[in-house]
């Protein structure tokens, strides 16, 4: 079958017709967006500390202990910075906003329930890796006021294209 021929049908639709399309109100459900300053984030709050059992029992099968990487990415303990010869990318490396850590996490996480996660749960997974990479202390509590304002250490690291 060729990419946008529907059996049977008399009109050729562009694309490869998998799925059905989706009703305004599907779309809007799905409709996350944060920004890098914060907007968009949503209420709830949570800690490292809270962070770390989620972490061991939805990631570290993955990410390993402490986010030190195994069969995905390392995530936190980078010795090089990413202008070294040995770049290590990692949240505290790479990430420029915090904000976009919460997203990610929001979105595509855990790798087979992605988007399962309640708020508080993602701002506590968010706080812990935040923590892992020396960001905020253990006890630092994350919510939409609090981690809009997190500076992270590569912030400057991108080139910001305006158009």
């Amino acid at each position: 079958m060729l990419a946008g021929i529907n059996p049977g049908a008399d009109e050729v639709r562009p694309g490869p017709n998998l799925g059905e399309p989706a009703d305004s109100r599907a779309v809007s459900s799905h409709d996350w967006g944060i920004m890098p300053d914060g907007a968009g984030l949503p209420d709830g709050s949570g800690t490292a500390g809270e962070g770390k059992p989620i972490y061991d029992r939805l990631c570290v099968s993955c990410h390993g202990p402490g986010g030190l990487g195994d069969s995905a990415d390392q995530l936190a303990g980078a010795q090089m910075q990413l202008t070294d010869e040995w770049p290590e990318k990692t949240i505290g490396t790479f990430w420029p906003y915090a904000p976009t850590l919460f997203d990610f996490i929001r979105r595509s996480k855990p790798m087979m329930e992605p988007g399962s996660l309640t708020n508080s749960e993602v701002y506590a997974l968010t706080a812990y890796l935040l923590y892992l990479n020396g960001i905020i202390p253990e006890d630092k509590e994350m919510n939409a006021a609090i981690l809009a304002d997190v500076e992270m250490p590569n912030r400057d690291g991108f080139i910001q294209v305006l158009e």
